[in-house]
């Protein structure tokens, strides 16, 4: 079954392109079944690339998706422009009335700042706590997923003393989650951040667990059942090219970066990257769509309840 996002929405033609089944809104309105409602929190400066690669993770499943894309109320995009967020966004004080089988919430690259110095820190606070009530199943990115362990449980993010940048293998630490059905028993994953979290602290808090973690790059997924949420610090999501254009623009800014570890052959950058990681960022989102629709329920209005 499709995803069904506006047909001028960039991410349909390239989906589209790609064998995703997308379907438009029209055609949607014509069949007879209750399509899972997923909403995606975008705070990342490239919002058309972001909800792209998004869309066809989740896109990529048996089940039809409904797909809104999310703003923070005041914050203006800086990036993107006021036509496409127009058109294609919806400020979450003008949704959060609704509910929703899965929220996505993205990281940002706002990582220096403490969280509570973020300009729209407290409406996403808002947001965190809305899920609680609104949300069956809440999924938080890099440092989406740090804002949220921080904002539930106190647990701090730390700045390293440089970017962990590259591919990073990792392992997996719960093999029972269902989150991970049909994961390899190691993998690599983007990771691009300079700020971690550390499993020291994760392990204080009761009920997290750690499903996916690195020796390198350290706790990757934890789930966090009393919140109905997974957290995950790096990215999954990423296209082939990422990594790449990161490096680049940094390269290009005369900025100090490392080239991206164990990413491009023989880590020469003059080479194309070849993509490790996407067949397990399909089971990963795939899984959590399948969680989602084992345990939501069918009347929507019953979630939170």
């Amino acid at each position: 079954m499709p995803i069904t996002i506006p047909a001028d929405l960039p991410a349909y033609d390239v989906l589209a392109s790609e064998g995703v089944m997308v379907m438009s809104d029209m055609q949607a309105s014509a069949q007879d079944i209750r399509p899972l409602q997923i909403g995606l929190l975008n705070l990342m400066p490239k919002k058309i690339q972001t909800e792209t690669q998004f869309a066809r993770l989740i896109g990529a499943t048996p089940l039809q998706i409904d797909l809104t894309l999310i703003r923070m109320t005041e914050h203006q995009s800086k990036h993107t422009s006021a036509a496409h967020m127009e058109e294609f966004y919806r400020p979450f004080q003008a949704i959060k009335h609704r509910k929703f089988d899965g929220l996505i919430i993205t990281g940002a690259p706002i990582e220096h700042l403490p969280f509570e110095d973020v300009t729209y820190w407290d409406e996403l606070c808002e947001v965190m706590d809305w899920t609680q009530t609104n949300v069956q199943s809440t999924f938080g990115v890099c440092w989406g997923g740090m804002a949220m362990i921080h904002h539930f449980h106190r647990v701090q993010k730390h700045l390293l003393d440089h970017k962990l940048f590259g591919c990073f293998r990792h392992e997996i630490i719960d093999p029972t989650s269902p989150y991970l059905r049909g994961f390899s028993d190691d993998f690599v994953v983007p990771v691009s951040r300079w700020t971690e979290m550390r499993q020291s602290e994760i392990d204080t808090v009761p009920g997290l667990r750690t499903l996916l973690s690195g020796s390198e790059a350290g706790p990757c997924l934890v789930e966090d059942p009393a919140h109905r949420a997974l957290y995950i610090f790096n990215h999954f999501e990423y296209d082939s090219g990422t990594l790449k254009e990161e490096y680049d623009r940094d390269v290009a800014a005369a900025k100090p970066i490392n080239v991206p570890g164990n990413y491009y052959p023989d880590d020469d950058p003059t080479r194309v990257p070849r993509n490790r990681w996407r067949s397990h960022a399909h089971l990963l989102y795939g899984n959590w769509i399948n969680e989602i629709y084992q345990h939501t329920p069918y009347d929507i209005d019953a979630i939170g309840r």
